[in-house]
C-alpha cells in the first residue's frame, strides 16, 4: 500500500531587510511512493511559494479543480498564533489535497517544490531544460546537501534506494545550498521504506 505523508509544521519568522519580514514553514514529507525520487525530505517554503505552486499546477491542469490555499487577508498578522497556525493548516490541507491527484502527481514542479529548495524561478527553468541538471539530479544535490536522515542515506549507500545515484556531482549548477536554513526534521527509526 503506498502512502504520502505530508507535514507543515514550524512557522518561523524570516527577515528580509529591516522592514520587512515574513513567515516559512517547514514542509516534511515521507513516503514511499514510486513517483517519489526521495522517500523523505524537509524543505521550508513561504505562503506566496505556496500561491506560486498552485497557479503553476492550474495552468497544467486546467480540467482539475484545485483546493484553495488559506485566503490572504490584510489582516494576517505575523505575530498572532492563531493567524500563523490557520494559516499552517489550511496549507498541509492544500498539500494533502495535491498529493491525492495522480496527475498533478506527475507534475515536475510539484517535487522540486517539495524536495529542494530550488527559488521558482530555479523550478522553472529546471522544468524547461535550461539548467545543466534534471529534476532528479536537482532533488538528489539538495538531499546530499542537506543529509538529515541517516536512515535513507544508508539504504542509498546499500543500493537500495531507487535512482541514479552516479549522478550526484559537486558542480550541479545549483547555486547556493539555502542549507544554514536549518530544517528539524529527523527520520523516524521506526519507519521503514519497503
Amino acid at each position: 500500500q503506498e502512502f504520502v505523508t505530508v507535514l507543515v509544521r514550524d512557522p518561523r519568522t524570516q527577515r528580509e531587510d529591516s522592514w520587512h519580514s515574513y513567515i516559512d514553514y517547514e514542509i516534511f514529507i515521507h513516503t514511499n511512493s514510486m513517483c517519489f525520487t526521495r522517500k523523505t525530505s524537509c524543505v521550508r517554503r513561504r505562503f506566496r511559494e505556496f500561491v506560486w505552486l498552485r497557479q503553476r499546477l492550474q495552468s497544467n491542469a486546467v480540467l482539475i479543480q484545485l483546493p484553495e490555499l488559506p485566503s490572504k487577508t490584510p489582516f494576517f498578522n505575523m505575530n498572532n498564533p492563531h493567524h500563523v497556525d490557520h494559516r499552517r493548516r489550511g496549507l498541509q490541507e492544500f498539500l494533502e489535497k495535491i498529493l491525492q491527484d495522480a496527475l498533478l502527481l506527475s507534475d515536475s514542479r510539484l517535487h522540486l517544490f517539495l524536495q529542494t529548495q530550488l527559488s521558482p524561478e530555479d523550478m522553472e527553468a529546471c522544468v524547461s531544460g535550461q539548467t545543466k541538471y534534471s529534476v532528479a539530479d536537482a532533488i538528489h544535490e539538495f538531499a546530499s546537501l542537506n543529509r538529515r536522515f541517516p536512515v535513507e542515506d544508508e539504504e542509498r549507500k546499500k543500493g537500495k534506494t531507487h535512482g541514479d545515484s552516479d549522478s550526484e556531482s559537486s558542480s550541479s549548477g545549483l547555486g547556493p545550498s539555502d542549507d544554514s536554513i536549518p530544517c528539524g526534521c529527523k527520520a523516524s527509526p521506526a519507519s521503514e521504506e519497503s
